[in-house]
C-alpha cells in the first residue's frame, strides 16, 4: 500500500486543460458553514464511528457529516493503532476498522492498482501506451487505471464503489480516494478532464452512502470542487510546497494536512496552524514501536 503522495503540477498542456475547466466551473463554492455545498446542513460534531446517520423524514439521501475544523488529526493508512490523546479525526486504510467515537476517513486507492491487486483488474482497465505496455507509477509500482472513456470510467467506478460500500458498512464517515493526480504521471494519456469526470462518479456514490469525500492532493484542481462534489481536502506536504493556502481557500479551511519533514511542519503551522488540522508523520506512515515511527503536531 502506498504511504505518501506528493502533489505535483501536470506536464505540458495541463494549464490549458485547467483553464478550460475553470471557465466551465466559475469561481467555486460559497462560504462554508460546516456543510458540504452538495448537501443540506448537518452537525460538524463527529458521531460514533460505528453508526451512520439515518435520514429524517423528508431529508435528502445524500446528507453527510463533514470533518471538524482545526481538530486533532492522525494519519494511520500504514497501520491502525489507538489514536493519541486529542485526536478527533483519523484516516485509515479500507481494510482497517474505524476508531470508535472519532471522525473516520477511509483510504482507497481509486486511480491506480496496488501491486498485490493488479491481477484482479481486467486487462483493458489498466492504462496502456501505444505499444500495449501498462503505464506504471514507478515510485510505487502501481499500474494506472484507464479512465479515458465514459464506459471505462463507469467500469472502474463500479469496482471502487464496492470499496466505498465497504467503508460505509464498517461505519467510516468519509473516503479519501488516492491518486487523483494520476493523469500527471500518465505520459499524457490521461487528462484533468478524465480525472474530474471520474471522481465526480465517486462523489455521487459516496454521498449516496452518507459519506463525505476528500480531495487527495492535486492542488491545481482544488478550484473545481463545485463540479466534482468534493467536500474537504487531504493535503500531503502542502506546507513544504506552499500549497496549503490553495486548499484552505477552496475548502474553507476544511483541510487535513500531513507533513513528512520538520521543515514542512514548521511552514504549515506558521501559516495555518490555527486553521487547519496538521500532523507530522514518517514517510512510511508506520505504527508505534517501529523504528521509523514519527508523529508530531508541533
Amino acid at each position: 500500500m502506498p504511504a505518501k503522495r506528493v502533489s505535483g503540477v501536470g506536464g505540458p498542456g495541463t494549464a490549458a486543460v485547467l483553464a478550460s475547466l475553470l471557465t466551465l466551473v466559475g469561481c467555486g463554492a460559497g462560504k462554508d458553514t460546516g456543510t458540504s455545498p452538495h448537501n443540506p446542513p448537518v452537525s460538524s460534531t463527529a458521531p460514533a464511528a460505528s453508526s451512520k446517520p439515518t435520514p429524517k423524514p423528508g431529508a435528502t439521501a445524500t446528507a453527510v457529516e463533514l470533518p471538524p475544523l482545526h481538530a486533532g488529526f492522525d494519519y494511520q493508512i500504514g497501520g491502525a493503532y489507538p489514536p493519541p490523546a486529542g485526536v478527533r479525526i483519523v484516516s485509515r486504510d479500507r481494510a482497517a476498522s474505524p476508531a470508535p467515537g472519532l471522525y473516520n476517513i477511509c483510504y482507497v486507492n481509486a486511480f491506480q492498482a496496488q501491486p498485490d491487486e493488479r491481477k484482479q483488474w481486467p486487462a483493458d482497465l489498466l492504462l496502456r501506451d501505444a505499444h500495449g505496455k501498462v503505464v506504471v507509477d514507478e515510485d510505487w509500482g502501481e499500474a494506472l487505471l484507464d479512465i479515458r472513456t465514459p464506459a471505462k470510467r463507469k467500469r472502474v467506478a463500479a469496482r471502487v464503489n464496492r470499496w466505498i460500500d465497504g467503508c460505509a458498512d464498517k461505519g467510516f464517515d468519509a473516503i479519501e480516494p488516492d491518486n487523483y493526480d494520476s493523469y500527471t504521471r500518465s505520459r499524457h494519456l490521461l487528462t484533468a478532464d478524465d480525472a474530474t469526470a471520474f471522481i465526480t462518479l465517486l462523489s455521487a456514490h459516496a454521498h449516496a452512502r452518507h459519506l463525505a469525500i476528500g480531495q487527495k492532493n492535486t492542488a491545481e484542481l482544488a478550484g473545481l470542487r463545485a463540479r466534482t462534489g468534493l467536500d474537504f481536502a487531504v493535503a500531503e506536504e502542502c506546507g513544504e510546497y506552499d500549497e496549503c493556502g490553495t486548499y484552505a481557500k477552496a475548502f474553507h479551511d476544511r483541510v487535513v494536512v500531513i507533513e513528512y519533514t520538520d521543515s514542512g511542519l514548521r511552514k504549515a503551522r506558521s501559516g495555518f496552524g490555527g486553521r487547519l488540522s496538521i500532523v507530522r508523520r514518517d514517510v512510511t506512515v508506520s505504527t508505534p514501536g517501529s523504528a521509523d515511527y514519527v508523529r508530531r503536531t508541533r
